[in-house]
């Protein structure tokens, strides 16, 4: 099955090398395109794409409202953001608005079909390039959940830890002596009890209760 992209960029150039590169890919098919966030939610909601690529800075509404209007009202829509992390200061308020990753303007176009595969399949991606700089923000702003983390149980809280450091499902289950099936159930279970939409985001979490440390 394709994944249906929608594209958000504010430059029509842009937009347009896009397009070229998701469309010589088999899997990948662009559906719908935008030129600012208003536009983005109204073909969002028409369209329910698998994935929207999003850049944040647009006119009117950006692109952070556009994420957390698009993620609230299609609950099986993902948001990629395209951003250069150095000229954005509101890549953290994209996360709190349900983004699912993060990538750079720049990265190699094979990089970037990956990840949209990779989100789409409900994975969360960061760049490396800017995997430092977002996890010191979020501790920076670290905050106790106490209520939050009481409907975990100490395996579940375990789990979040290893998680919040980037363990895989496999390596979670040789570190905790667990078969990698049970591993993946306990991941499941902490994104639904924790309102989590992805792996991105139970990362999140374990920072902003203080579990992991950067």
């Amino acid at each position: 099955m394709r994944v249906r992209t929608v594209l958000v960029d504010d430059q029509e150039l842009v937009r347009a090398g896009l397009k070229l590169a998701i469309s010589r890919t088999p899997d990948l098919e662009v559906v719908g395109e935008a030129g600012t966030g208003a536009e983005a939610v109204r073909v969002a909601r028409a369209l329910a794409p698998d994935l929207v690529l999003m850049d944040l800075r647009m006119p009117g509404v950006d692109g952070i409202e556009a994420t957390r209007l698009i993620t609230s009202q299609t609950a099986d829509t993902r948001v990629l953001v395209l951003t250069t992390f150095d000229d954005d200061e509101n890549v953290f308020g994209s996360l709190r608005a349900g983004a699912s990753g993060f990538l750079v303007k720049d990265m190699p176009v094979p990089e970037l079909l990956g990840a949209i595969r990779l989100v789409a399949a409900g994975d969360g991606l960061i760049a490396p390039s800017v995997t430092r700089q977002l996890i010191e923000e979020f501790a920076g702003r670290r905050r106790r959940h106490g209520p939050r983390l009481d409907a975990i149980t100490e395996r579940e809280c375990e789990v979040l830890t290893l998680v919040g450091r980037g363990l895989s499902n496999q390596e979670i289950a040789t570190r905790l002596g667990i078969a990698p099936g049970t591993a993946k159930t306990h991941v499941a279970r902490l994104m639904m009890k924790l309102g989590a939409r992805d792996r991105v985001h139970l990362v999140i979490t374990a920072y902003e209760t203080g579990l992991v440390s950067p």
